[in-house]
């Protein structure tokens, strides 16, 4: 199962992005209003970082609240880890764990087609799990 598979889901949802010349305060506040843990920044059309709650507190921790004014282009994760729709599942599993992050933009090309979390891809495996559950049990029901 790939990555495909989940976007495809979301058909007409947009994805939720920043530019990269927003500060941070206005992007924290995006945050917060749609109770969201990351956003994809864009520069020209491109993803080229990411903001996400741990962004926040790292620069809190080392700044104080001075760094709030700062745009998201200082303050951001870059450069981003990308997957493509063609991308298994469990391959981007794997990727988050090893980098130790919770969120992927999805690149076809060169355009951003989706934002998948850690927990997208979790949700999605444990349906995958009991659905092979329940055919196993019905499997063993008429044997």
């Amino acid at each position: 199962m790939t990555i495909a598979r989940i976007i495809e889901q979301r058909r007409g949802q947009d994805v939720i992005s920043c530019d990269s010349t927003m500060p941070m305060r206005q992007a924290v506040a995006l945050l917060a209003e749609k109770r969201i843990g990351a956003l994809p920044v864009m520069r020209g059309g491109s993803v080229v970082g990411i903001f996400s709650e741990r962004d926040v507190i790292y620069r809190l921790a080392e700044e104080g609240e001075i760094c709030l004014n700062r745009p998201l282009e200082e303050v951001m994760t870059a450069p981003p880890i990308t997957v493509s729709p063609s991308t298994v599942i469990d391959e981007a599993l794997s990727l988050m764990t090893r980098r130790r992050i919770r969120h992927l933009p999805v690149i076809d090309g060169s355009s951003m087609v989706g934002f998948i979390s850690i927990g997208d891809l979790v949700k999605h495996r444990i349906d995958q799990v009991e659905h092979e559950a329940e055919a196993m049990r019905n499997y063993i029901q008429t044997a």
